[in-house]
């Protein structure tokens, strides 16, 4: 049976690459998580809404609505993508070296205004609701899992032991300098950084 001269140009003819609206635009995907953070900052994560995103973020809401179909998709998106690579894990050759990097990068972290005012908003909405329960654990489960590659580097150069207490190692990483600059609200000094590299040595000893 012959084909159809039709079939076959369906079938040796090239097919073209979505163009247009059918493309999600890196540069527009970037303005929207810009925006939705900002909107975060200063509303809250309970009285983010879509249309206000999507007006600062100076898209239609349909661009809006092909990346996400609802604010906590796009909540979940932006803070995956933005929380693995916001604080690059350092390679300084010892272990003292990377935490006191990994010390003075987090600082900056946290001393970023919207950081400053996402963060507790985040922890309180989770302790009002579990919608952003599995949001956090997973964050929180793959920062550790970077993180551990440092501490996994200064057991095999002999700086750890094998019996070292990591998760008591990582909790330290970060929580002394949370407190400082989240919840008290203080500046971070090249001696504050000294003393929490120490303190997170004492406890890997």
């Amino acid at each position: 049976m012959e084909r159809n001269s039709s079939d076959v140009n369906k079938i040796t003819r090239p097919r073209r690459k979505p163009a247009g609206a059918a493309v999600l635009q890196d540069k527009v995907t970037e303005a929207i998580q810009r925006a939705l953070f900002e909107e975060w900052a200063e509303t809250g994560y309970s009285a983010l809404r879509m249309e206000r995103i999507a007006a600062r973020a100076g898209v239609g809401k349909a661009a809006l609505y092909r990346r996400s179909k609802s604010k906590f998709e796009l909540v979940t998106e932006a803070v995956k993508s933005t929380a693995t690579r916001i604080t690059p894990i350092p390679d300084t050759g010892s272990f003292e070296g990377d935490v006191a990097m990994m010390l003075r990068r987090m600082a900056a972290t946290l001393r970023h205004p919207l950081v400053r005012r996402i963060l507790p908003d985040l922890h309180a909405e989770h302790a009002r609701s579990d919608e952003l329960a599995e949001l956090l654990e997973s964050v929180t489960r793959d920062r550790r899992a970077q993180a551990m590659v440092m501490l996994d580097r200064a057991v095999q150069r002999c700086e750890l032991s094998e019996q070292t207490d990591r998760r008591m190692v990582l909790d330290m990483l970060i929580a002394p300098l949370y407190w400082h600059v989240i919840v008290q609200h203080r500046s971070v000094r090249p001696t504050d950084i000294r003393r929490f590299t120490n303190l997170v040595l004492s406890v890997s000893s």
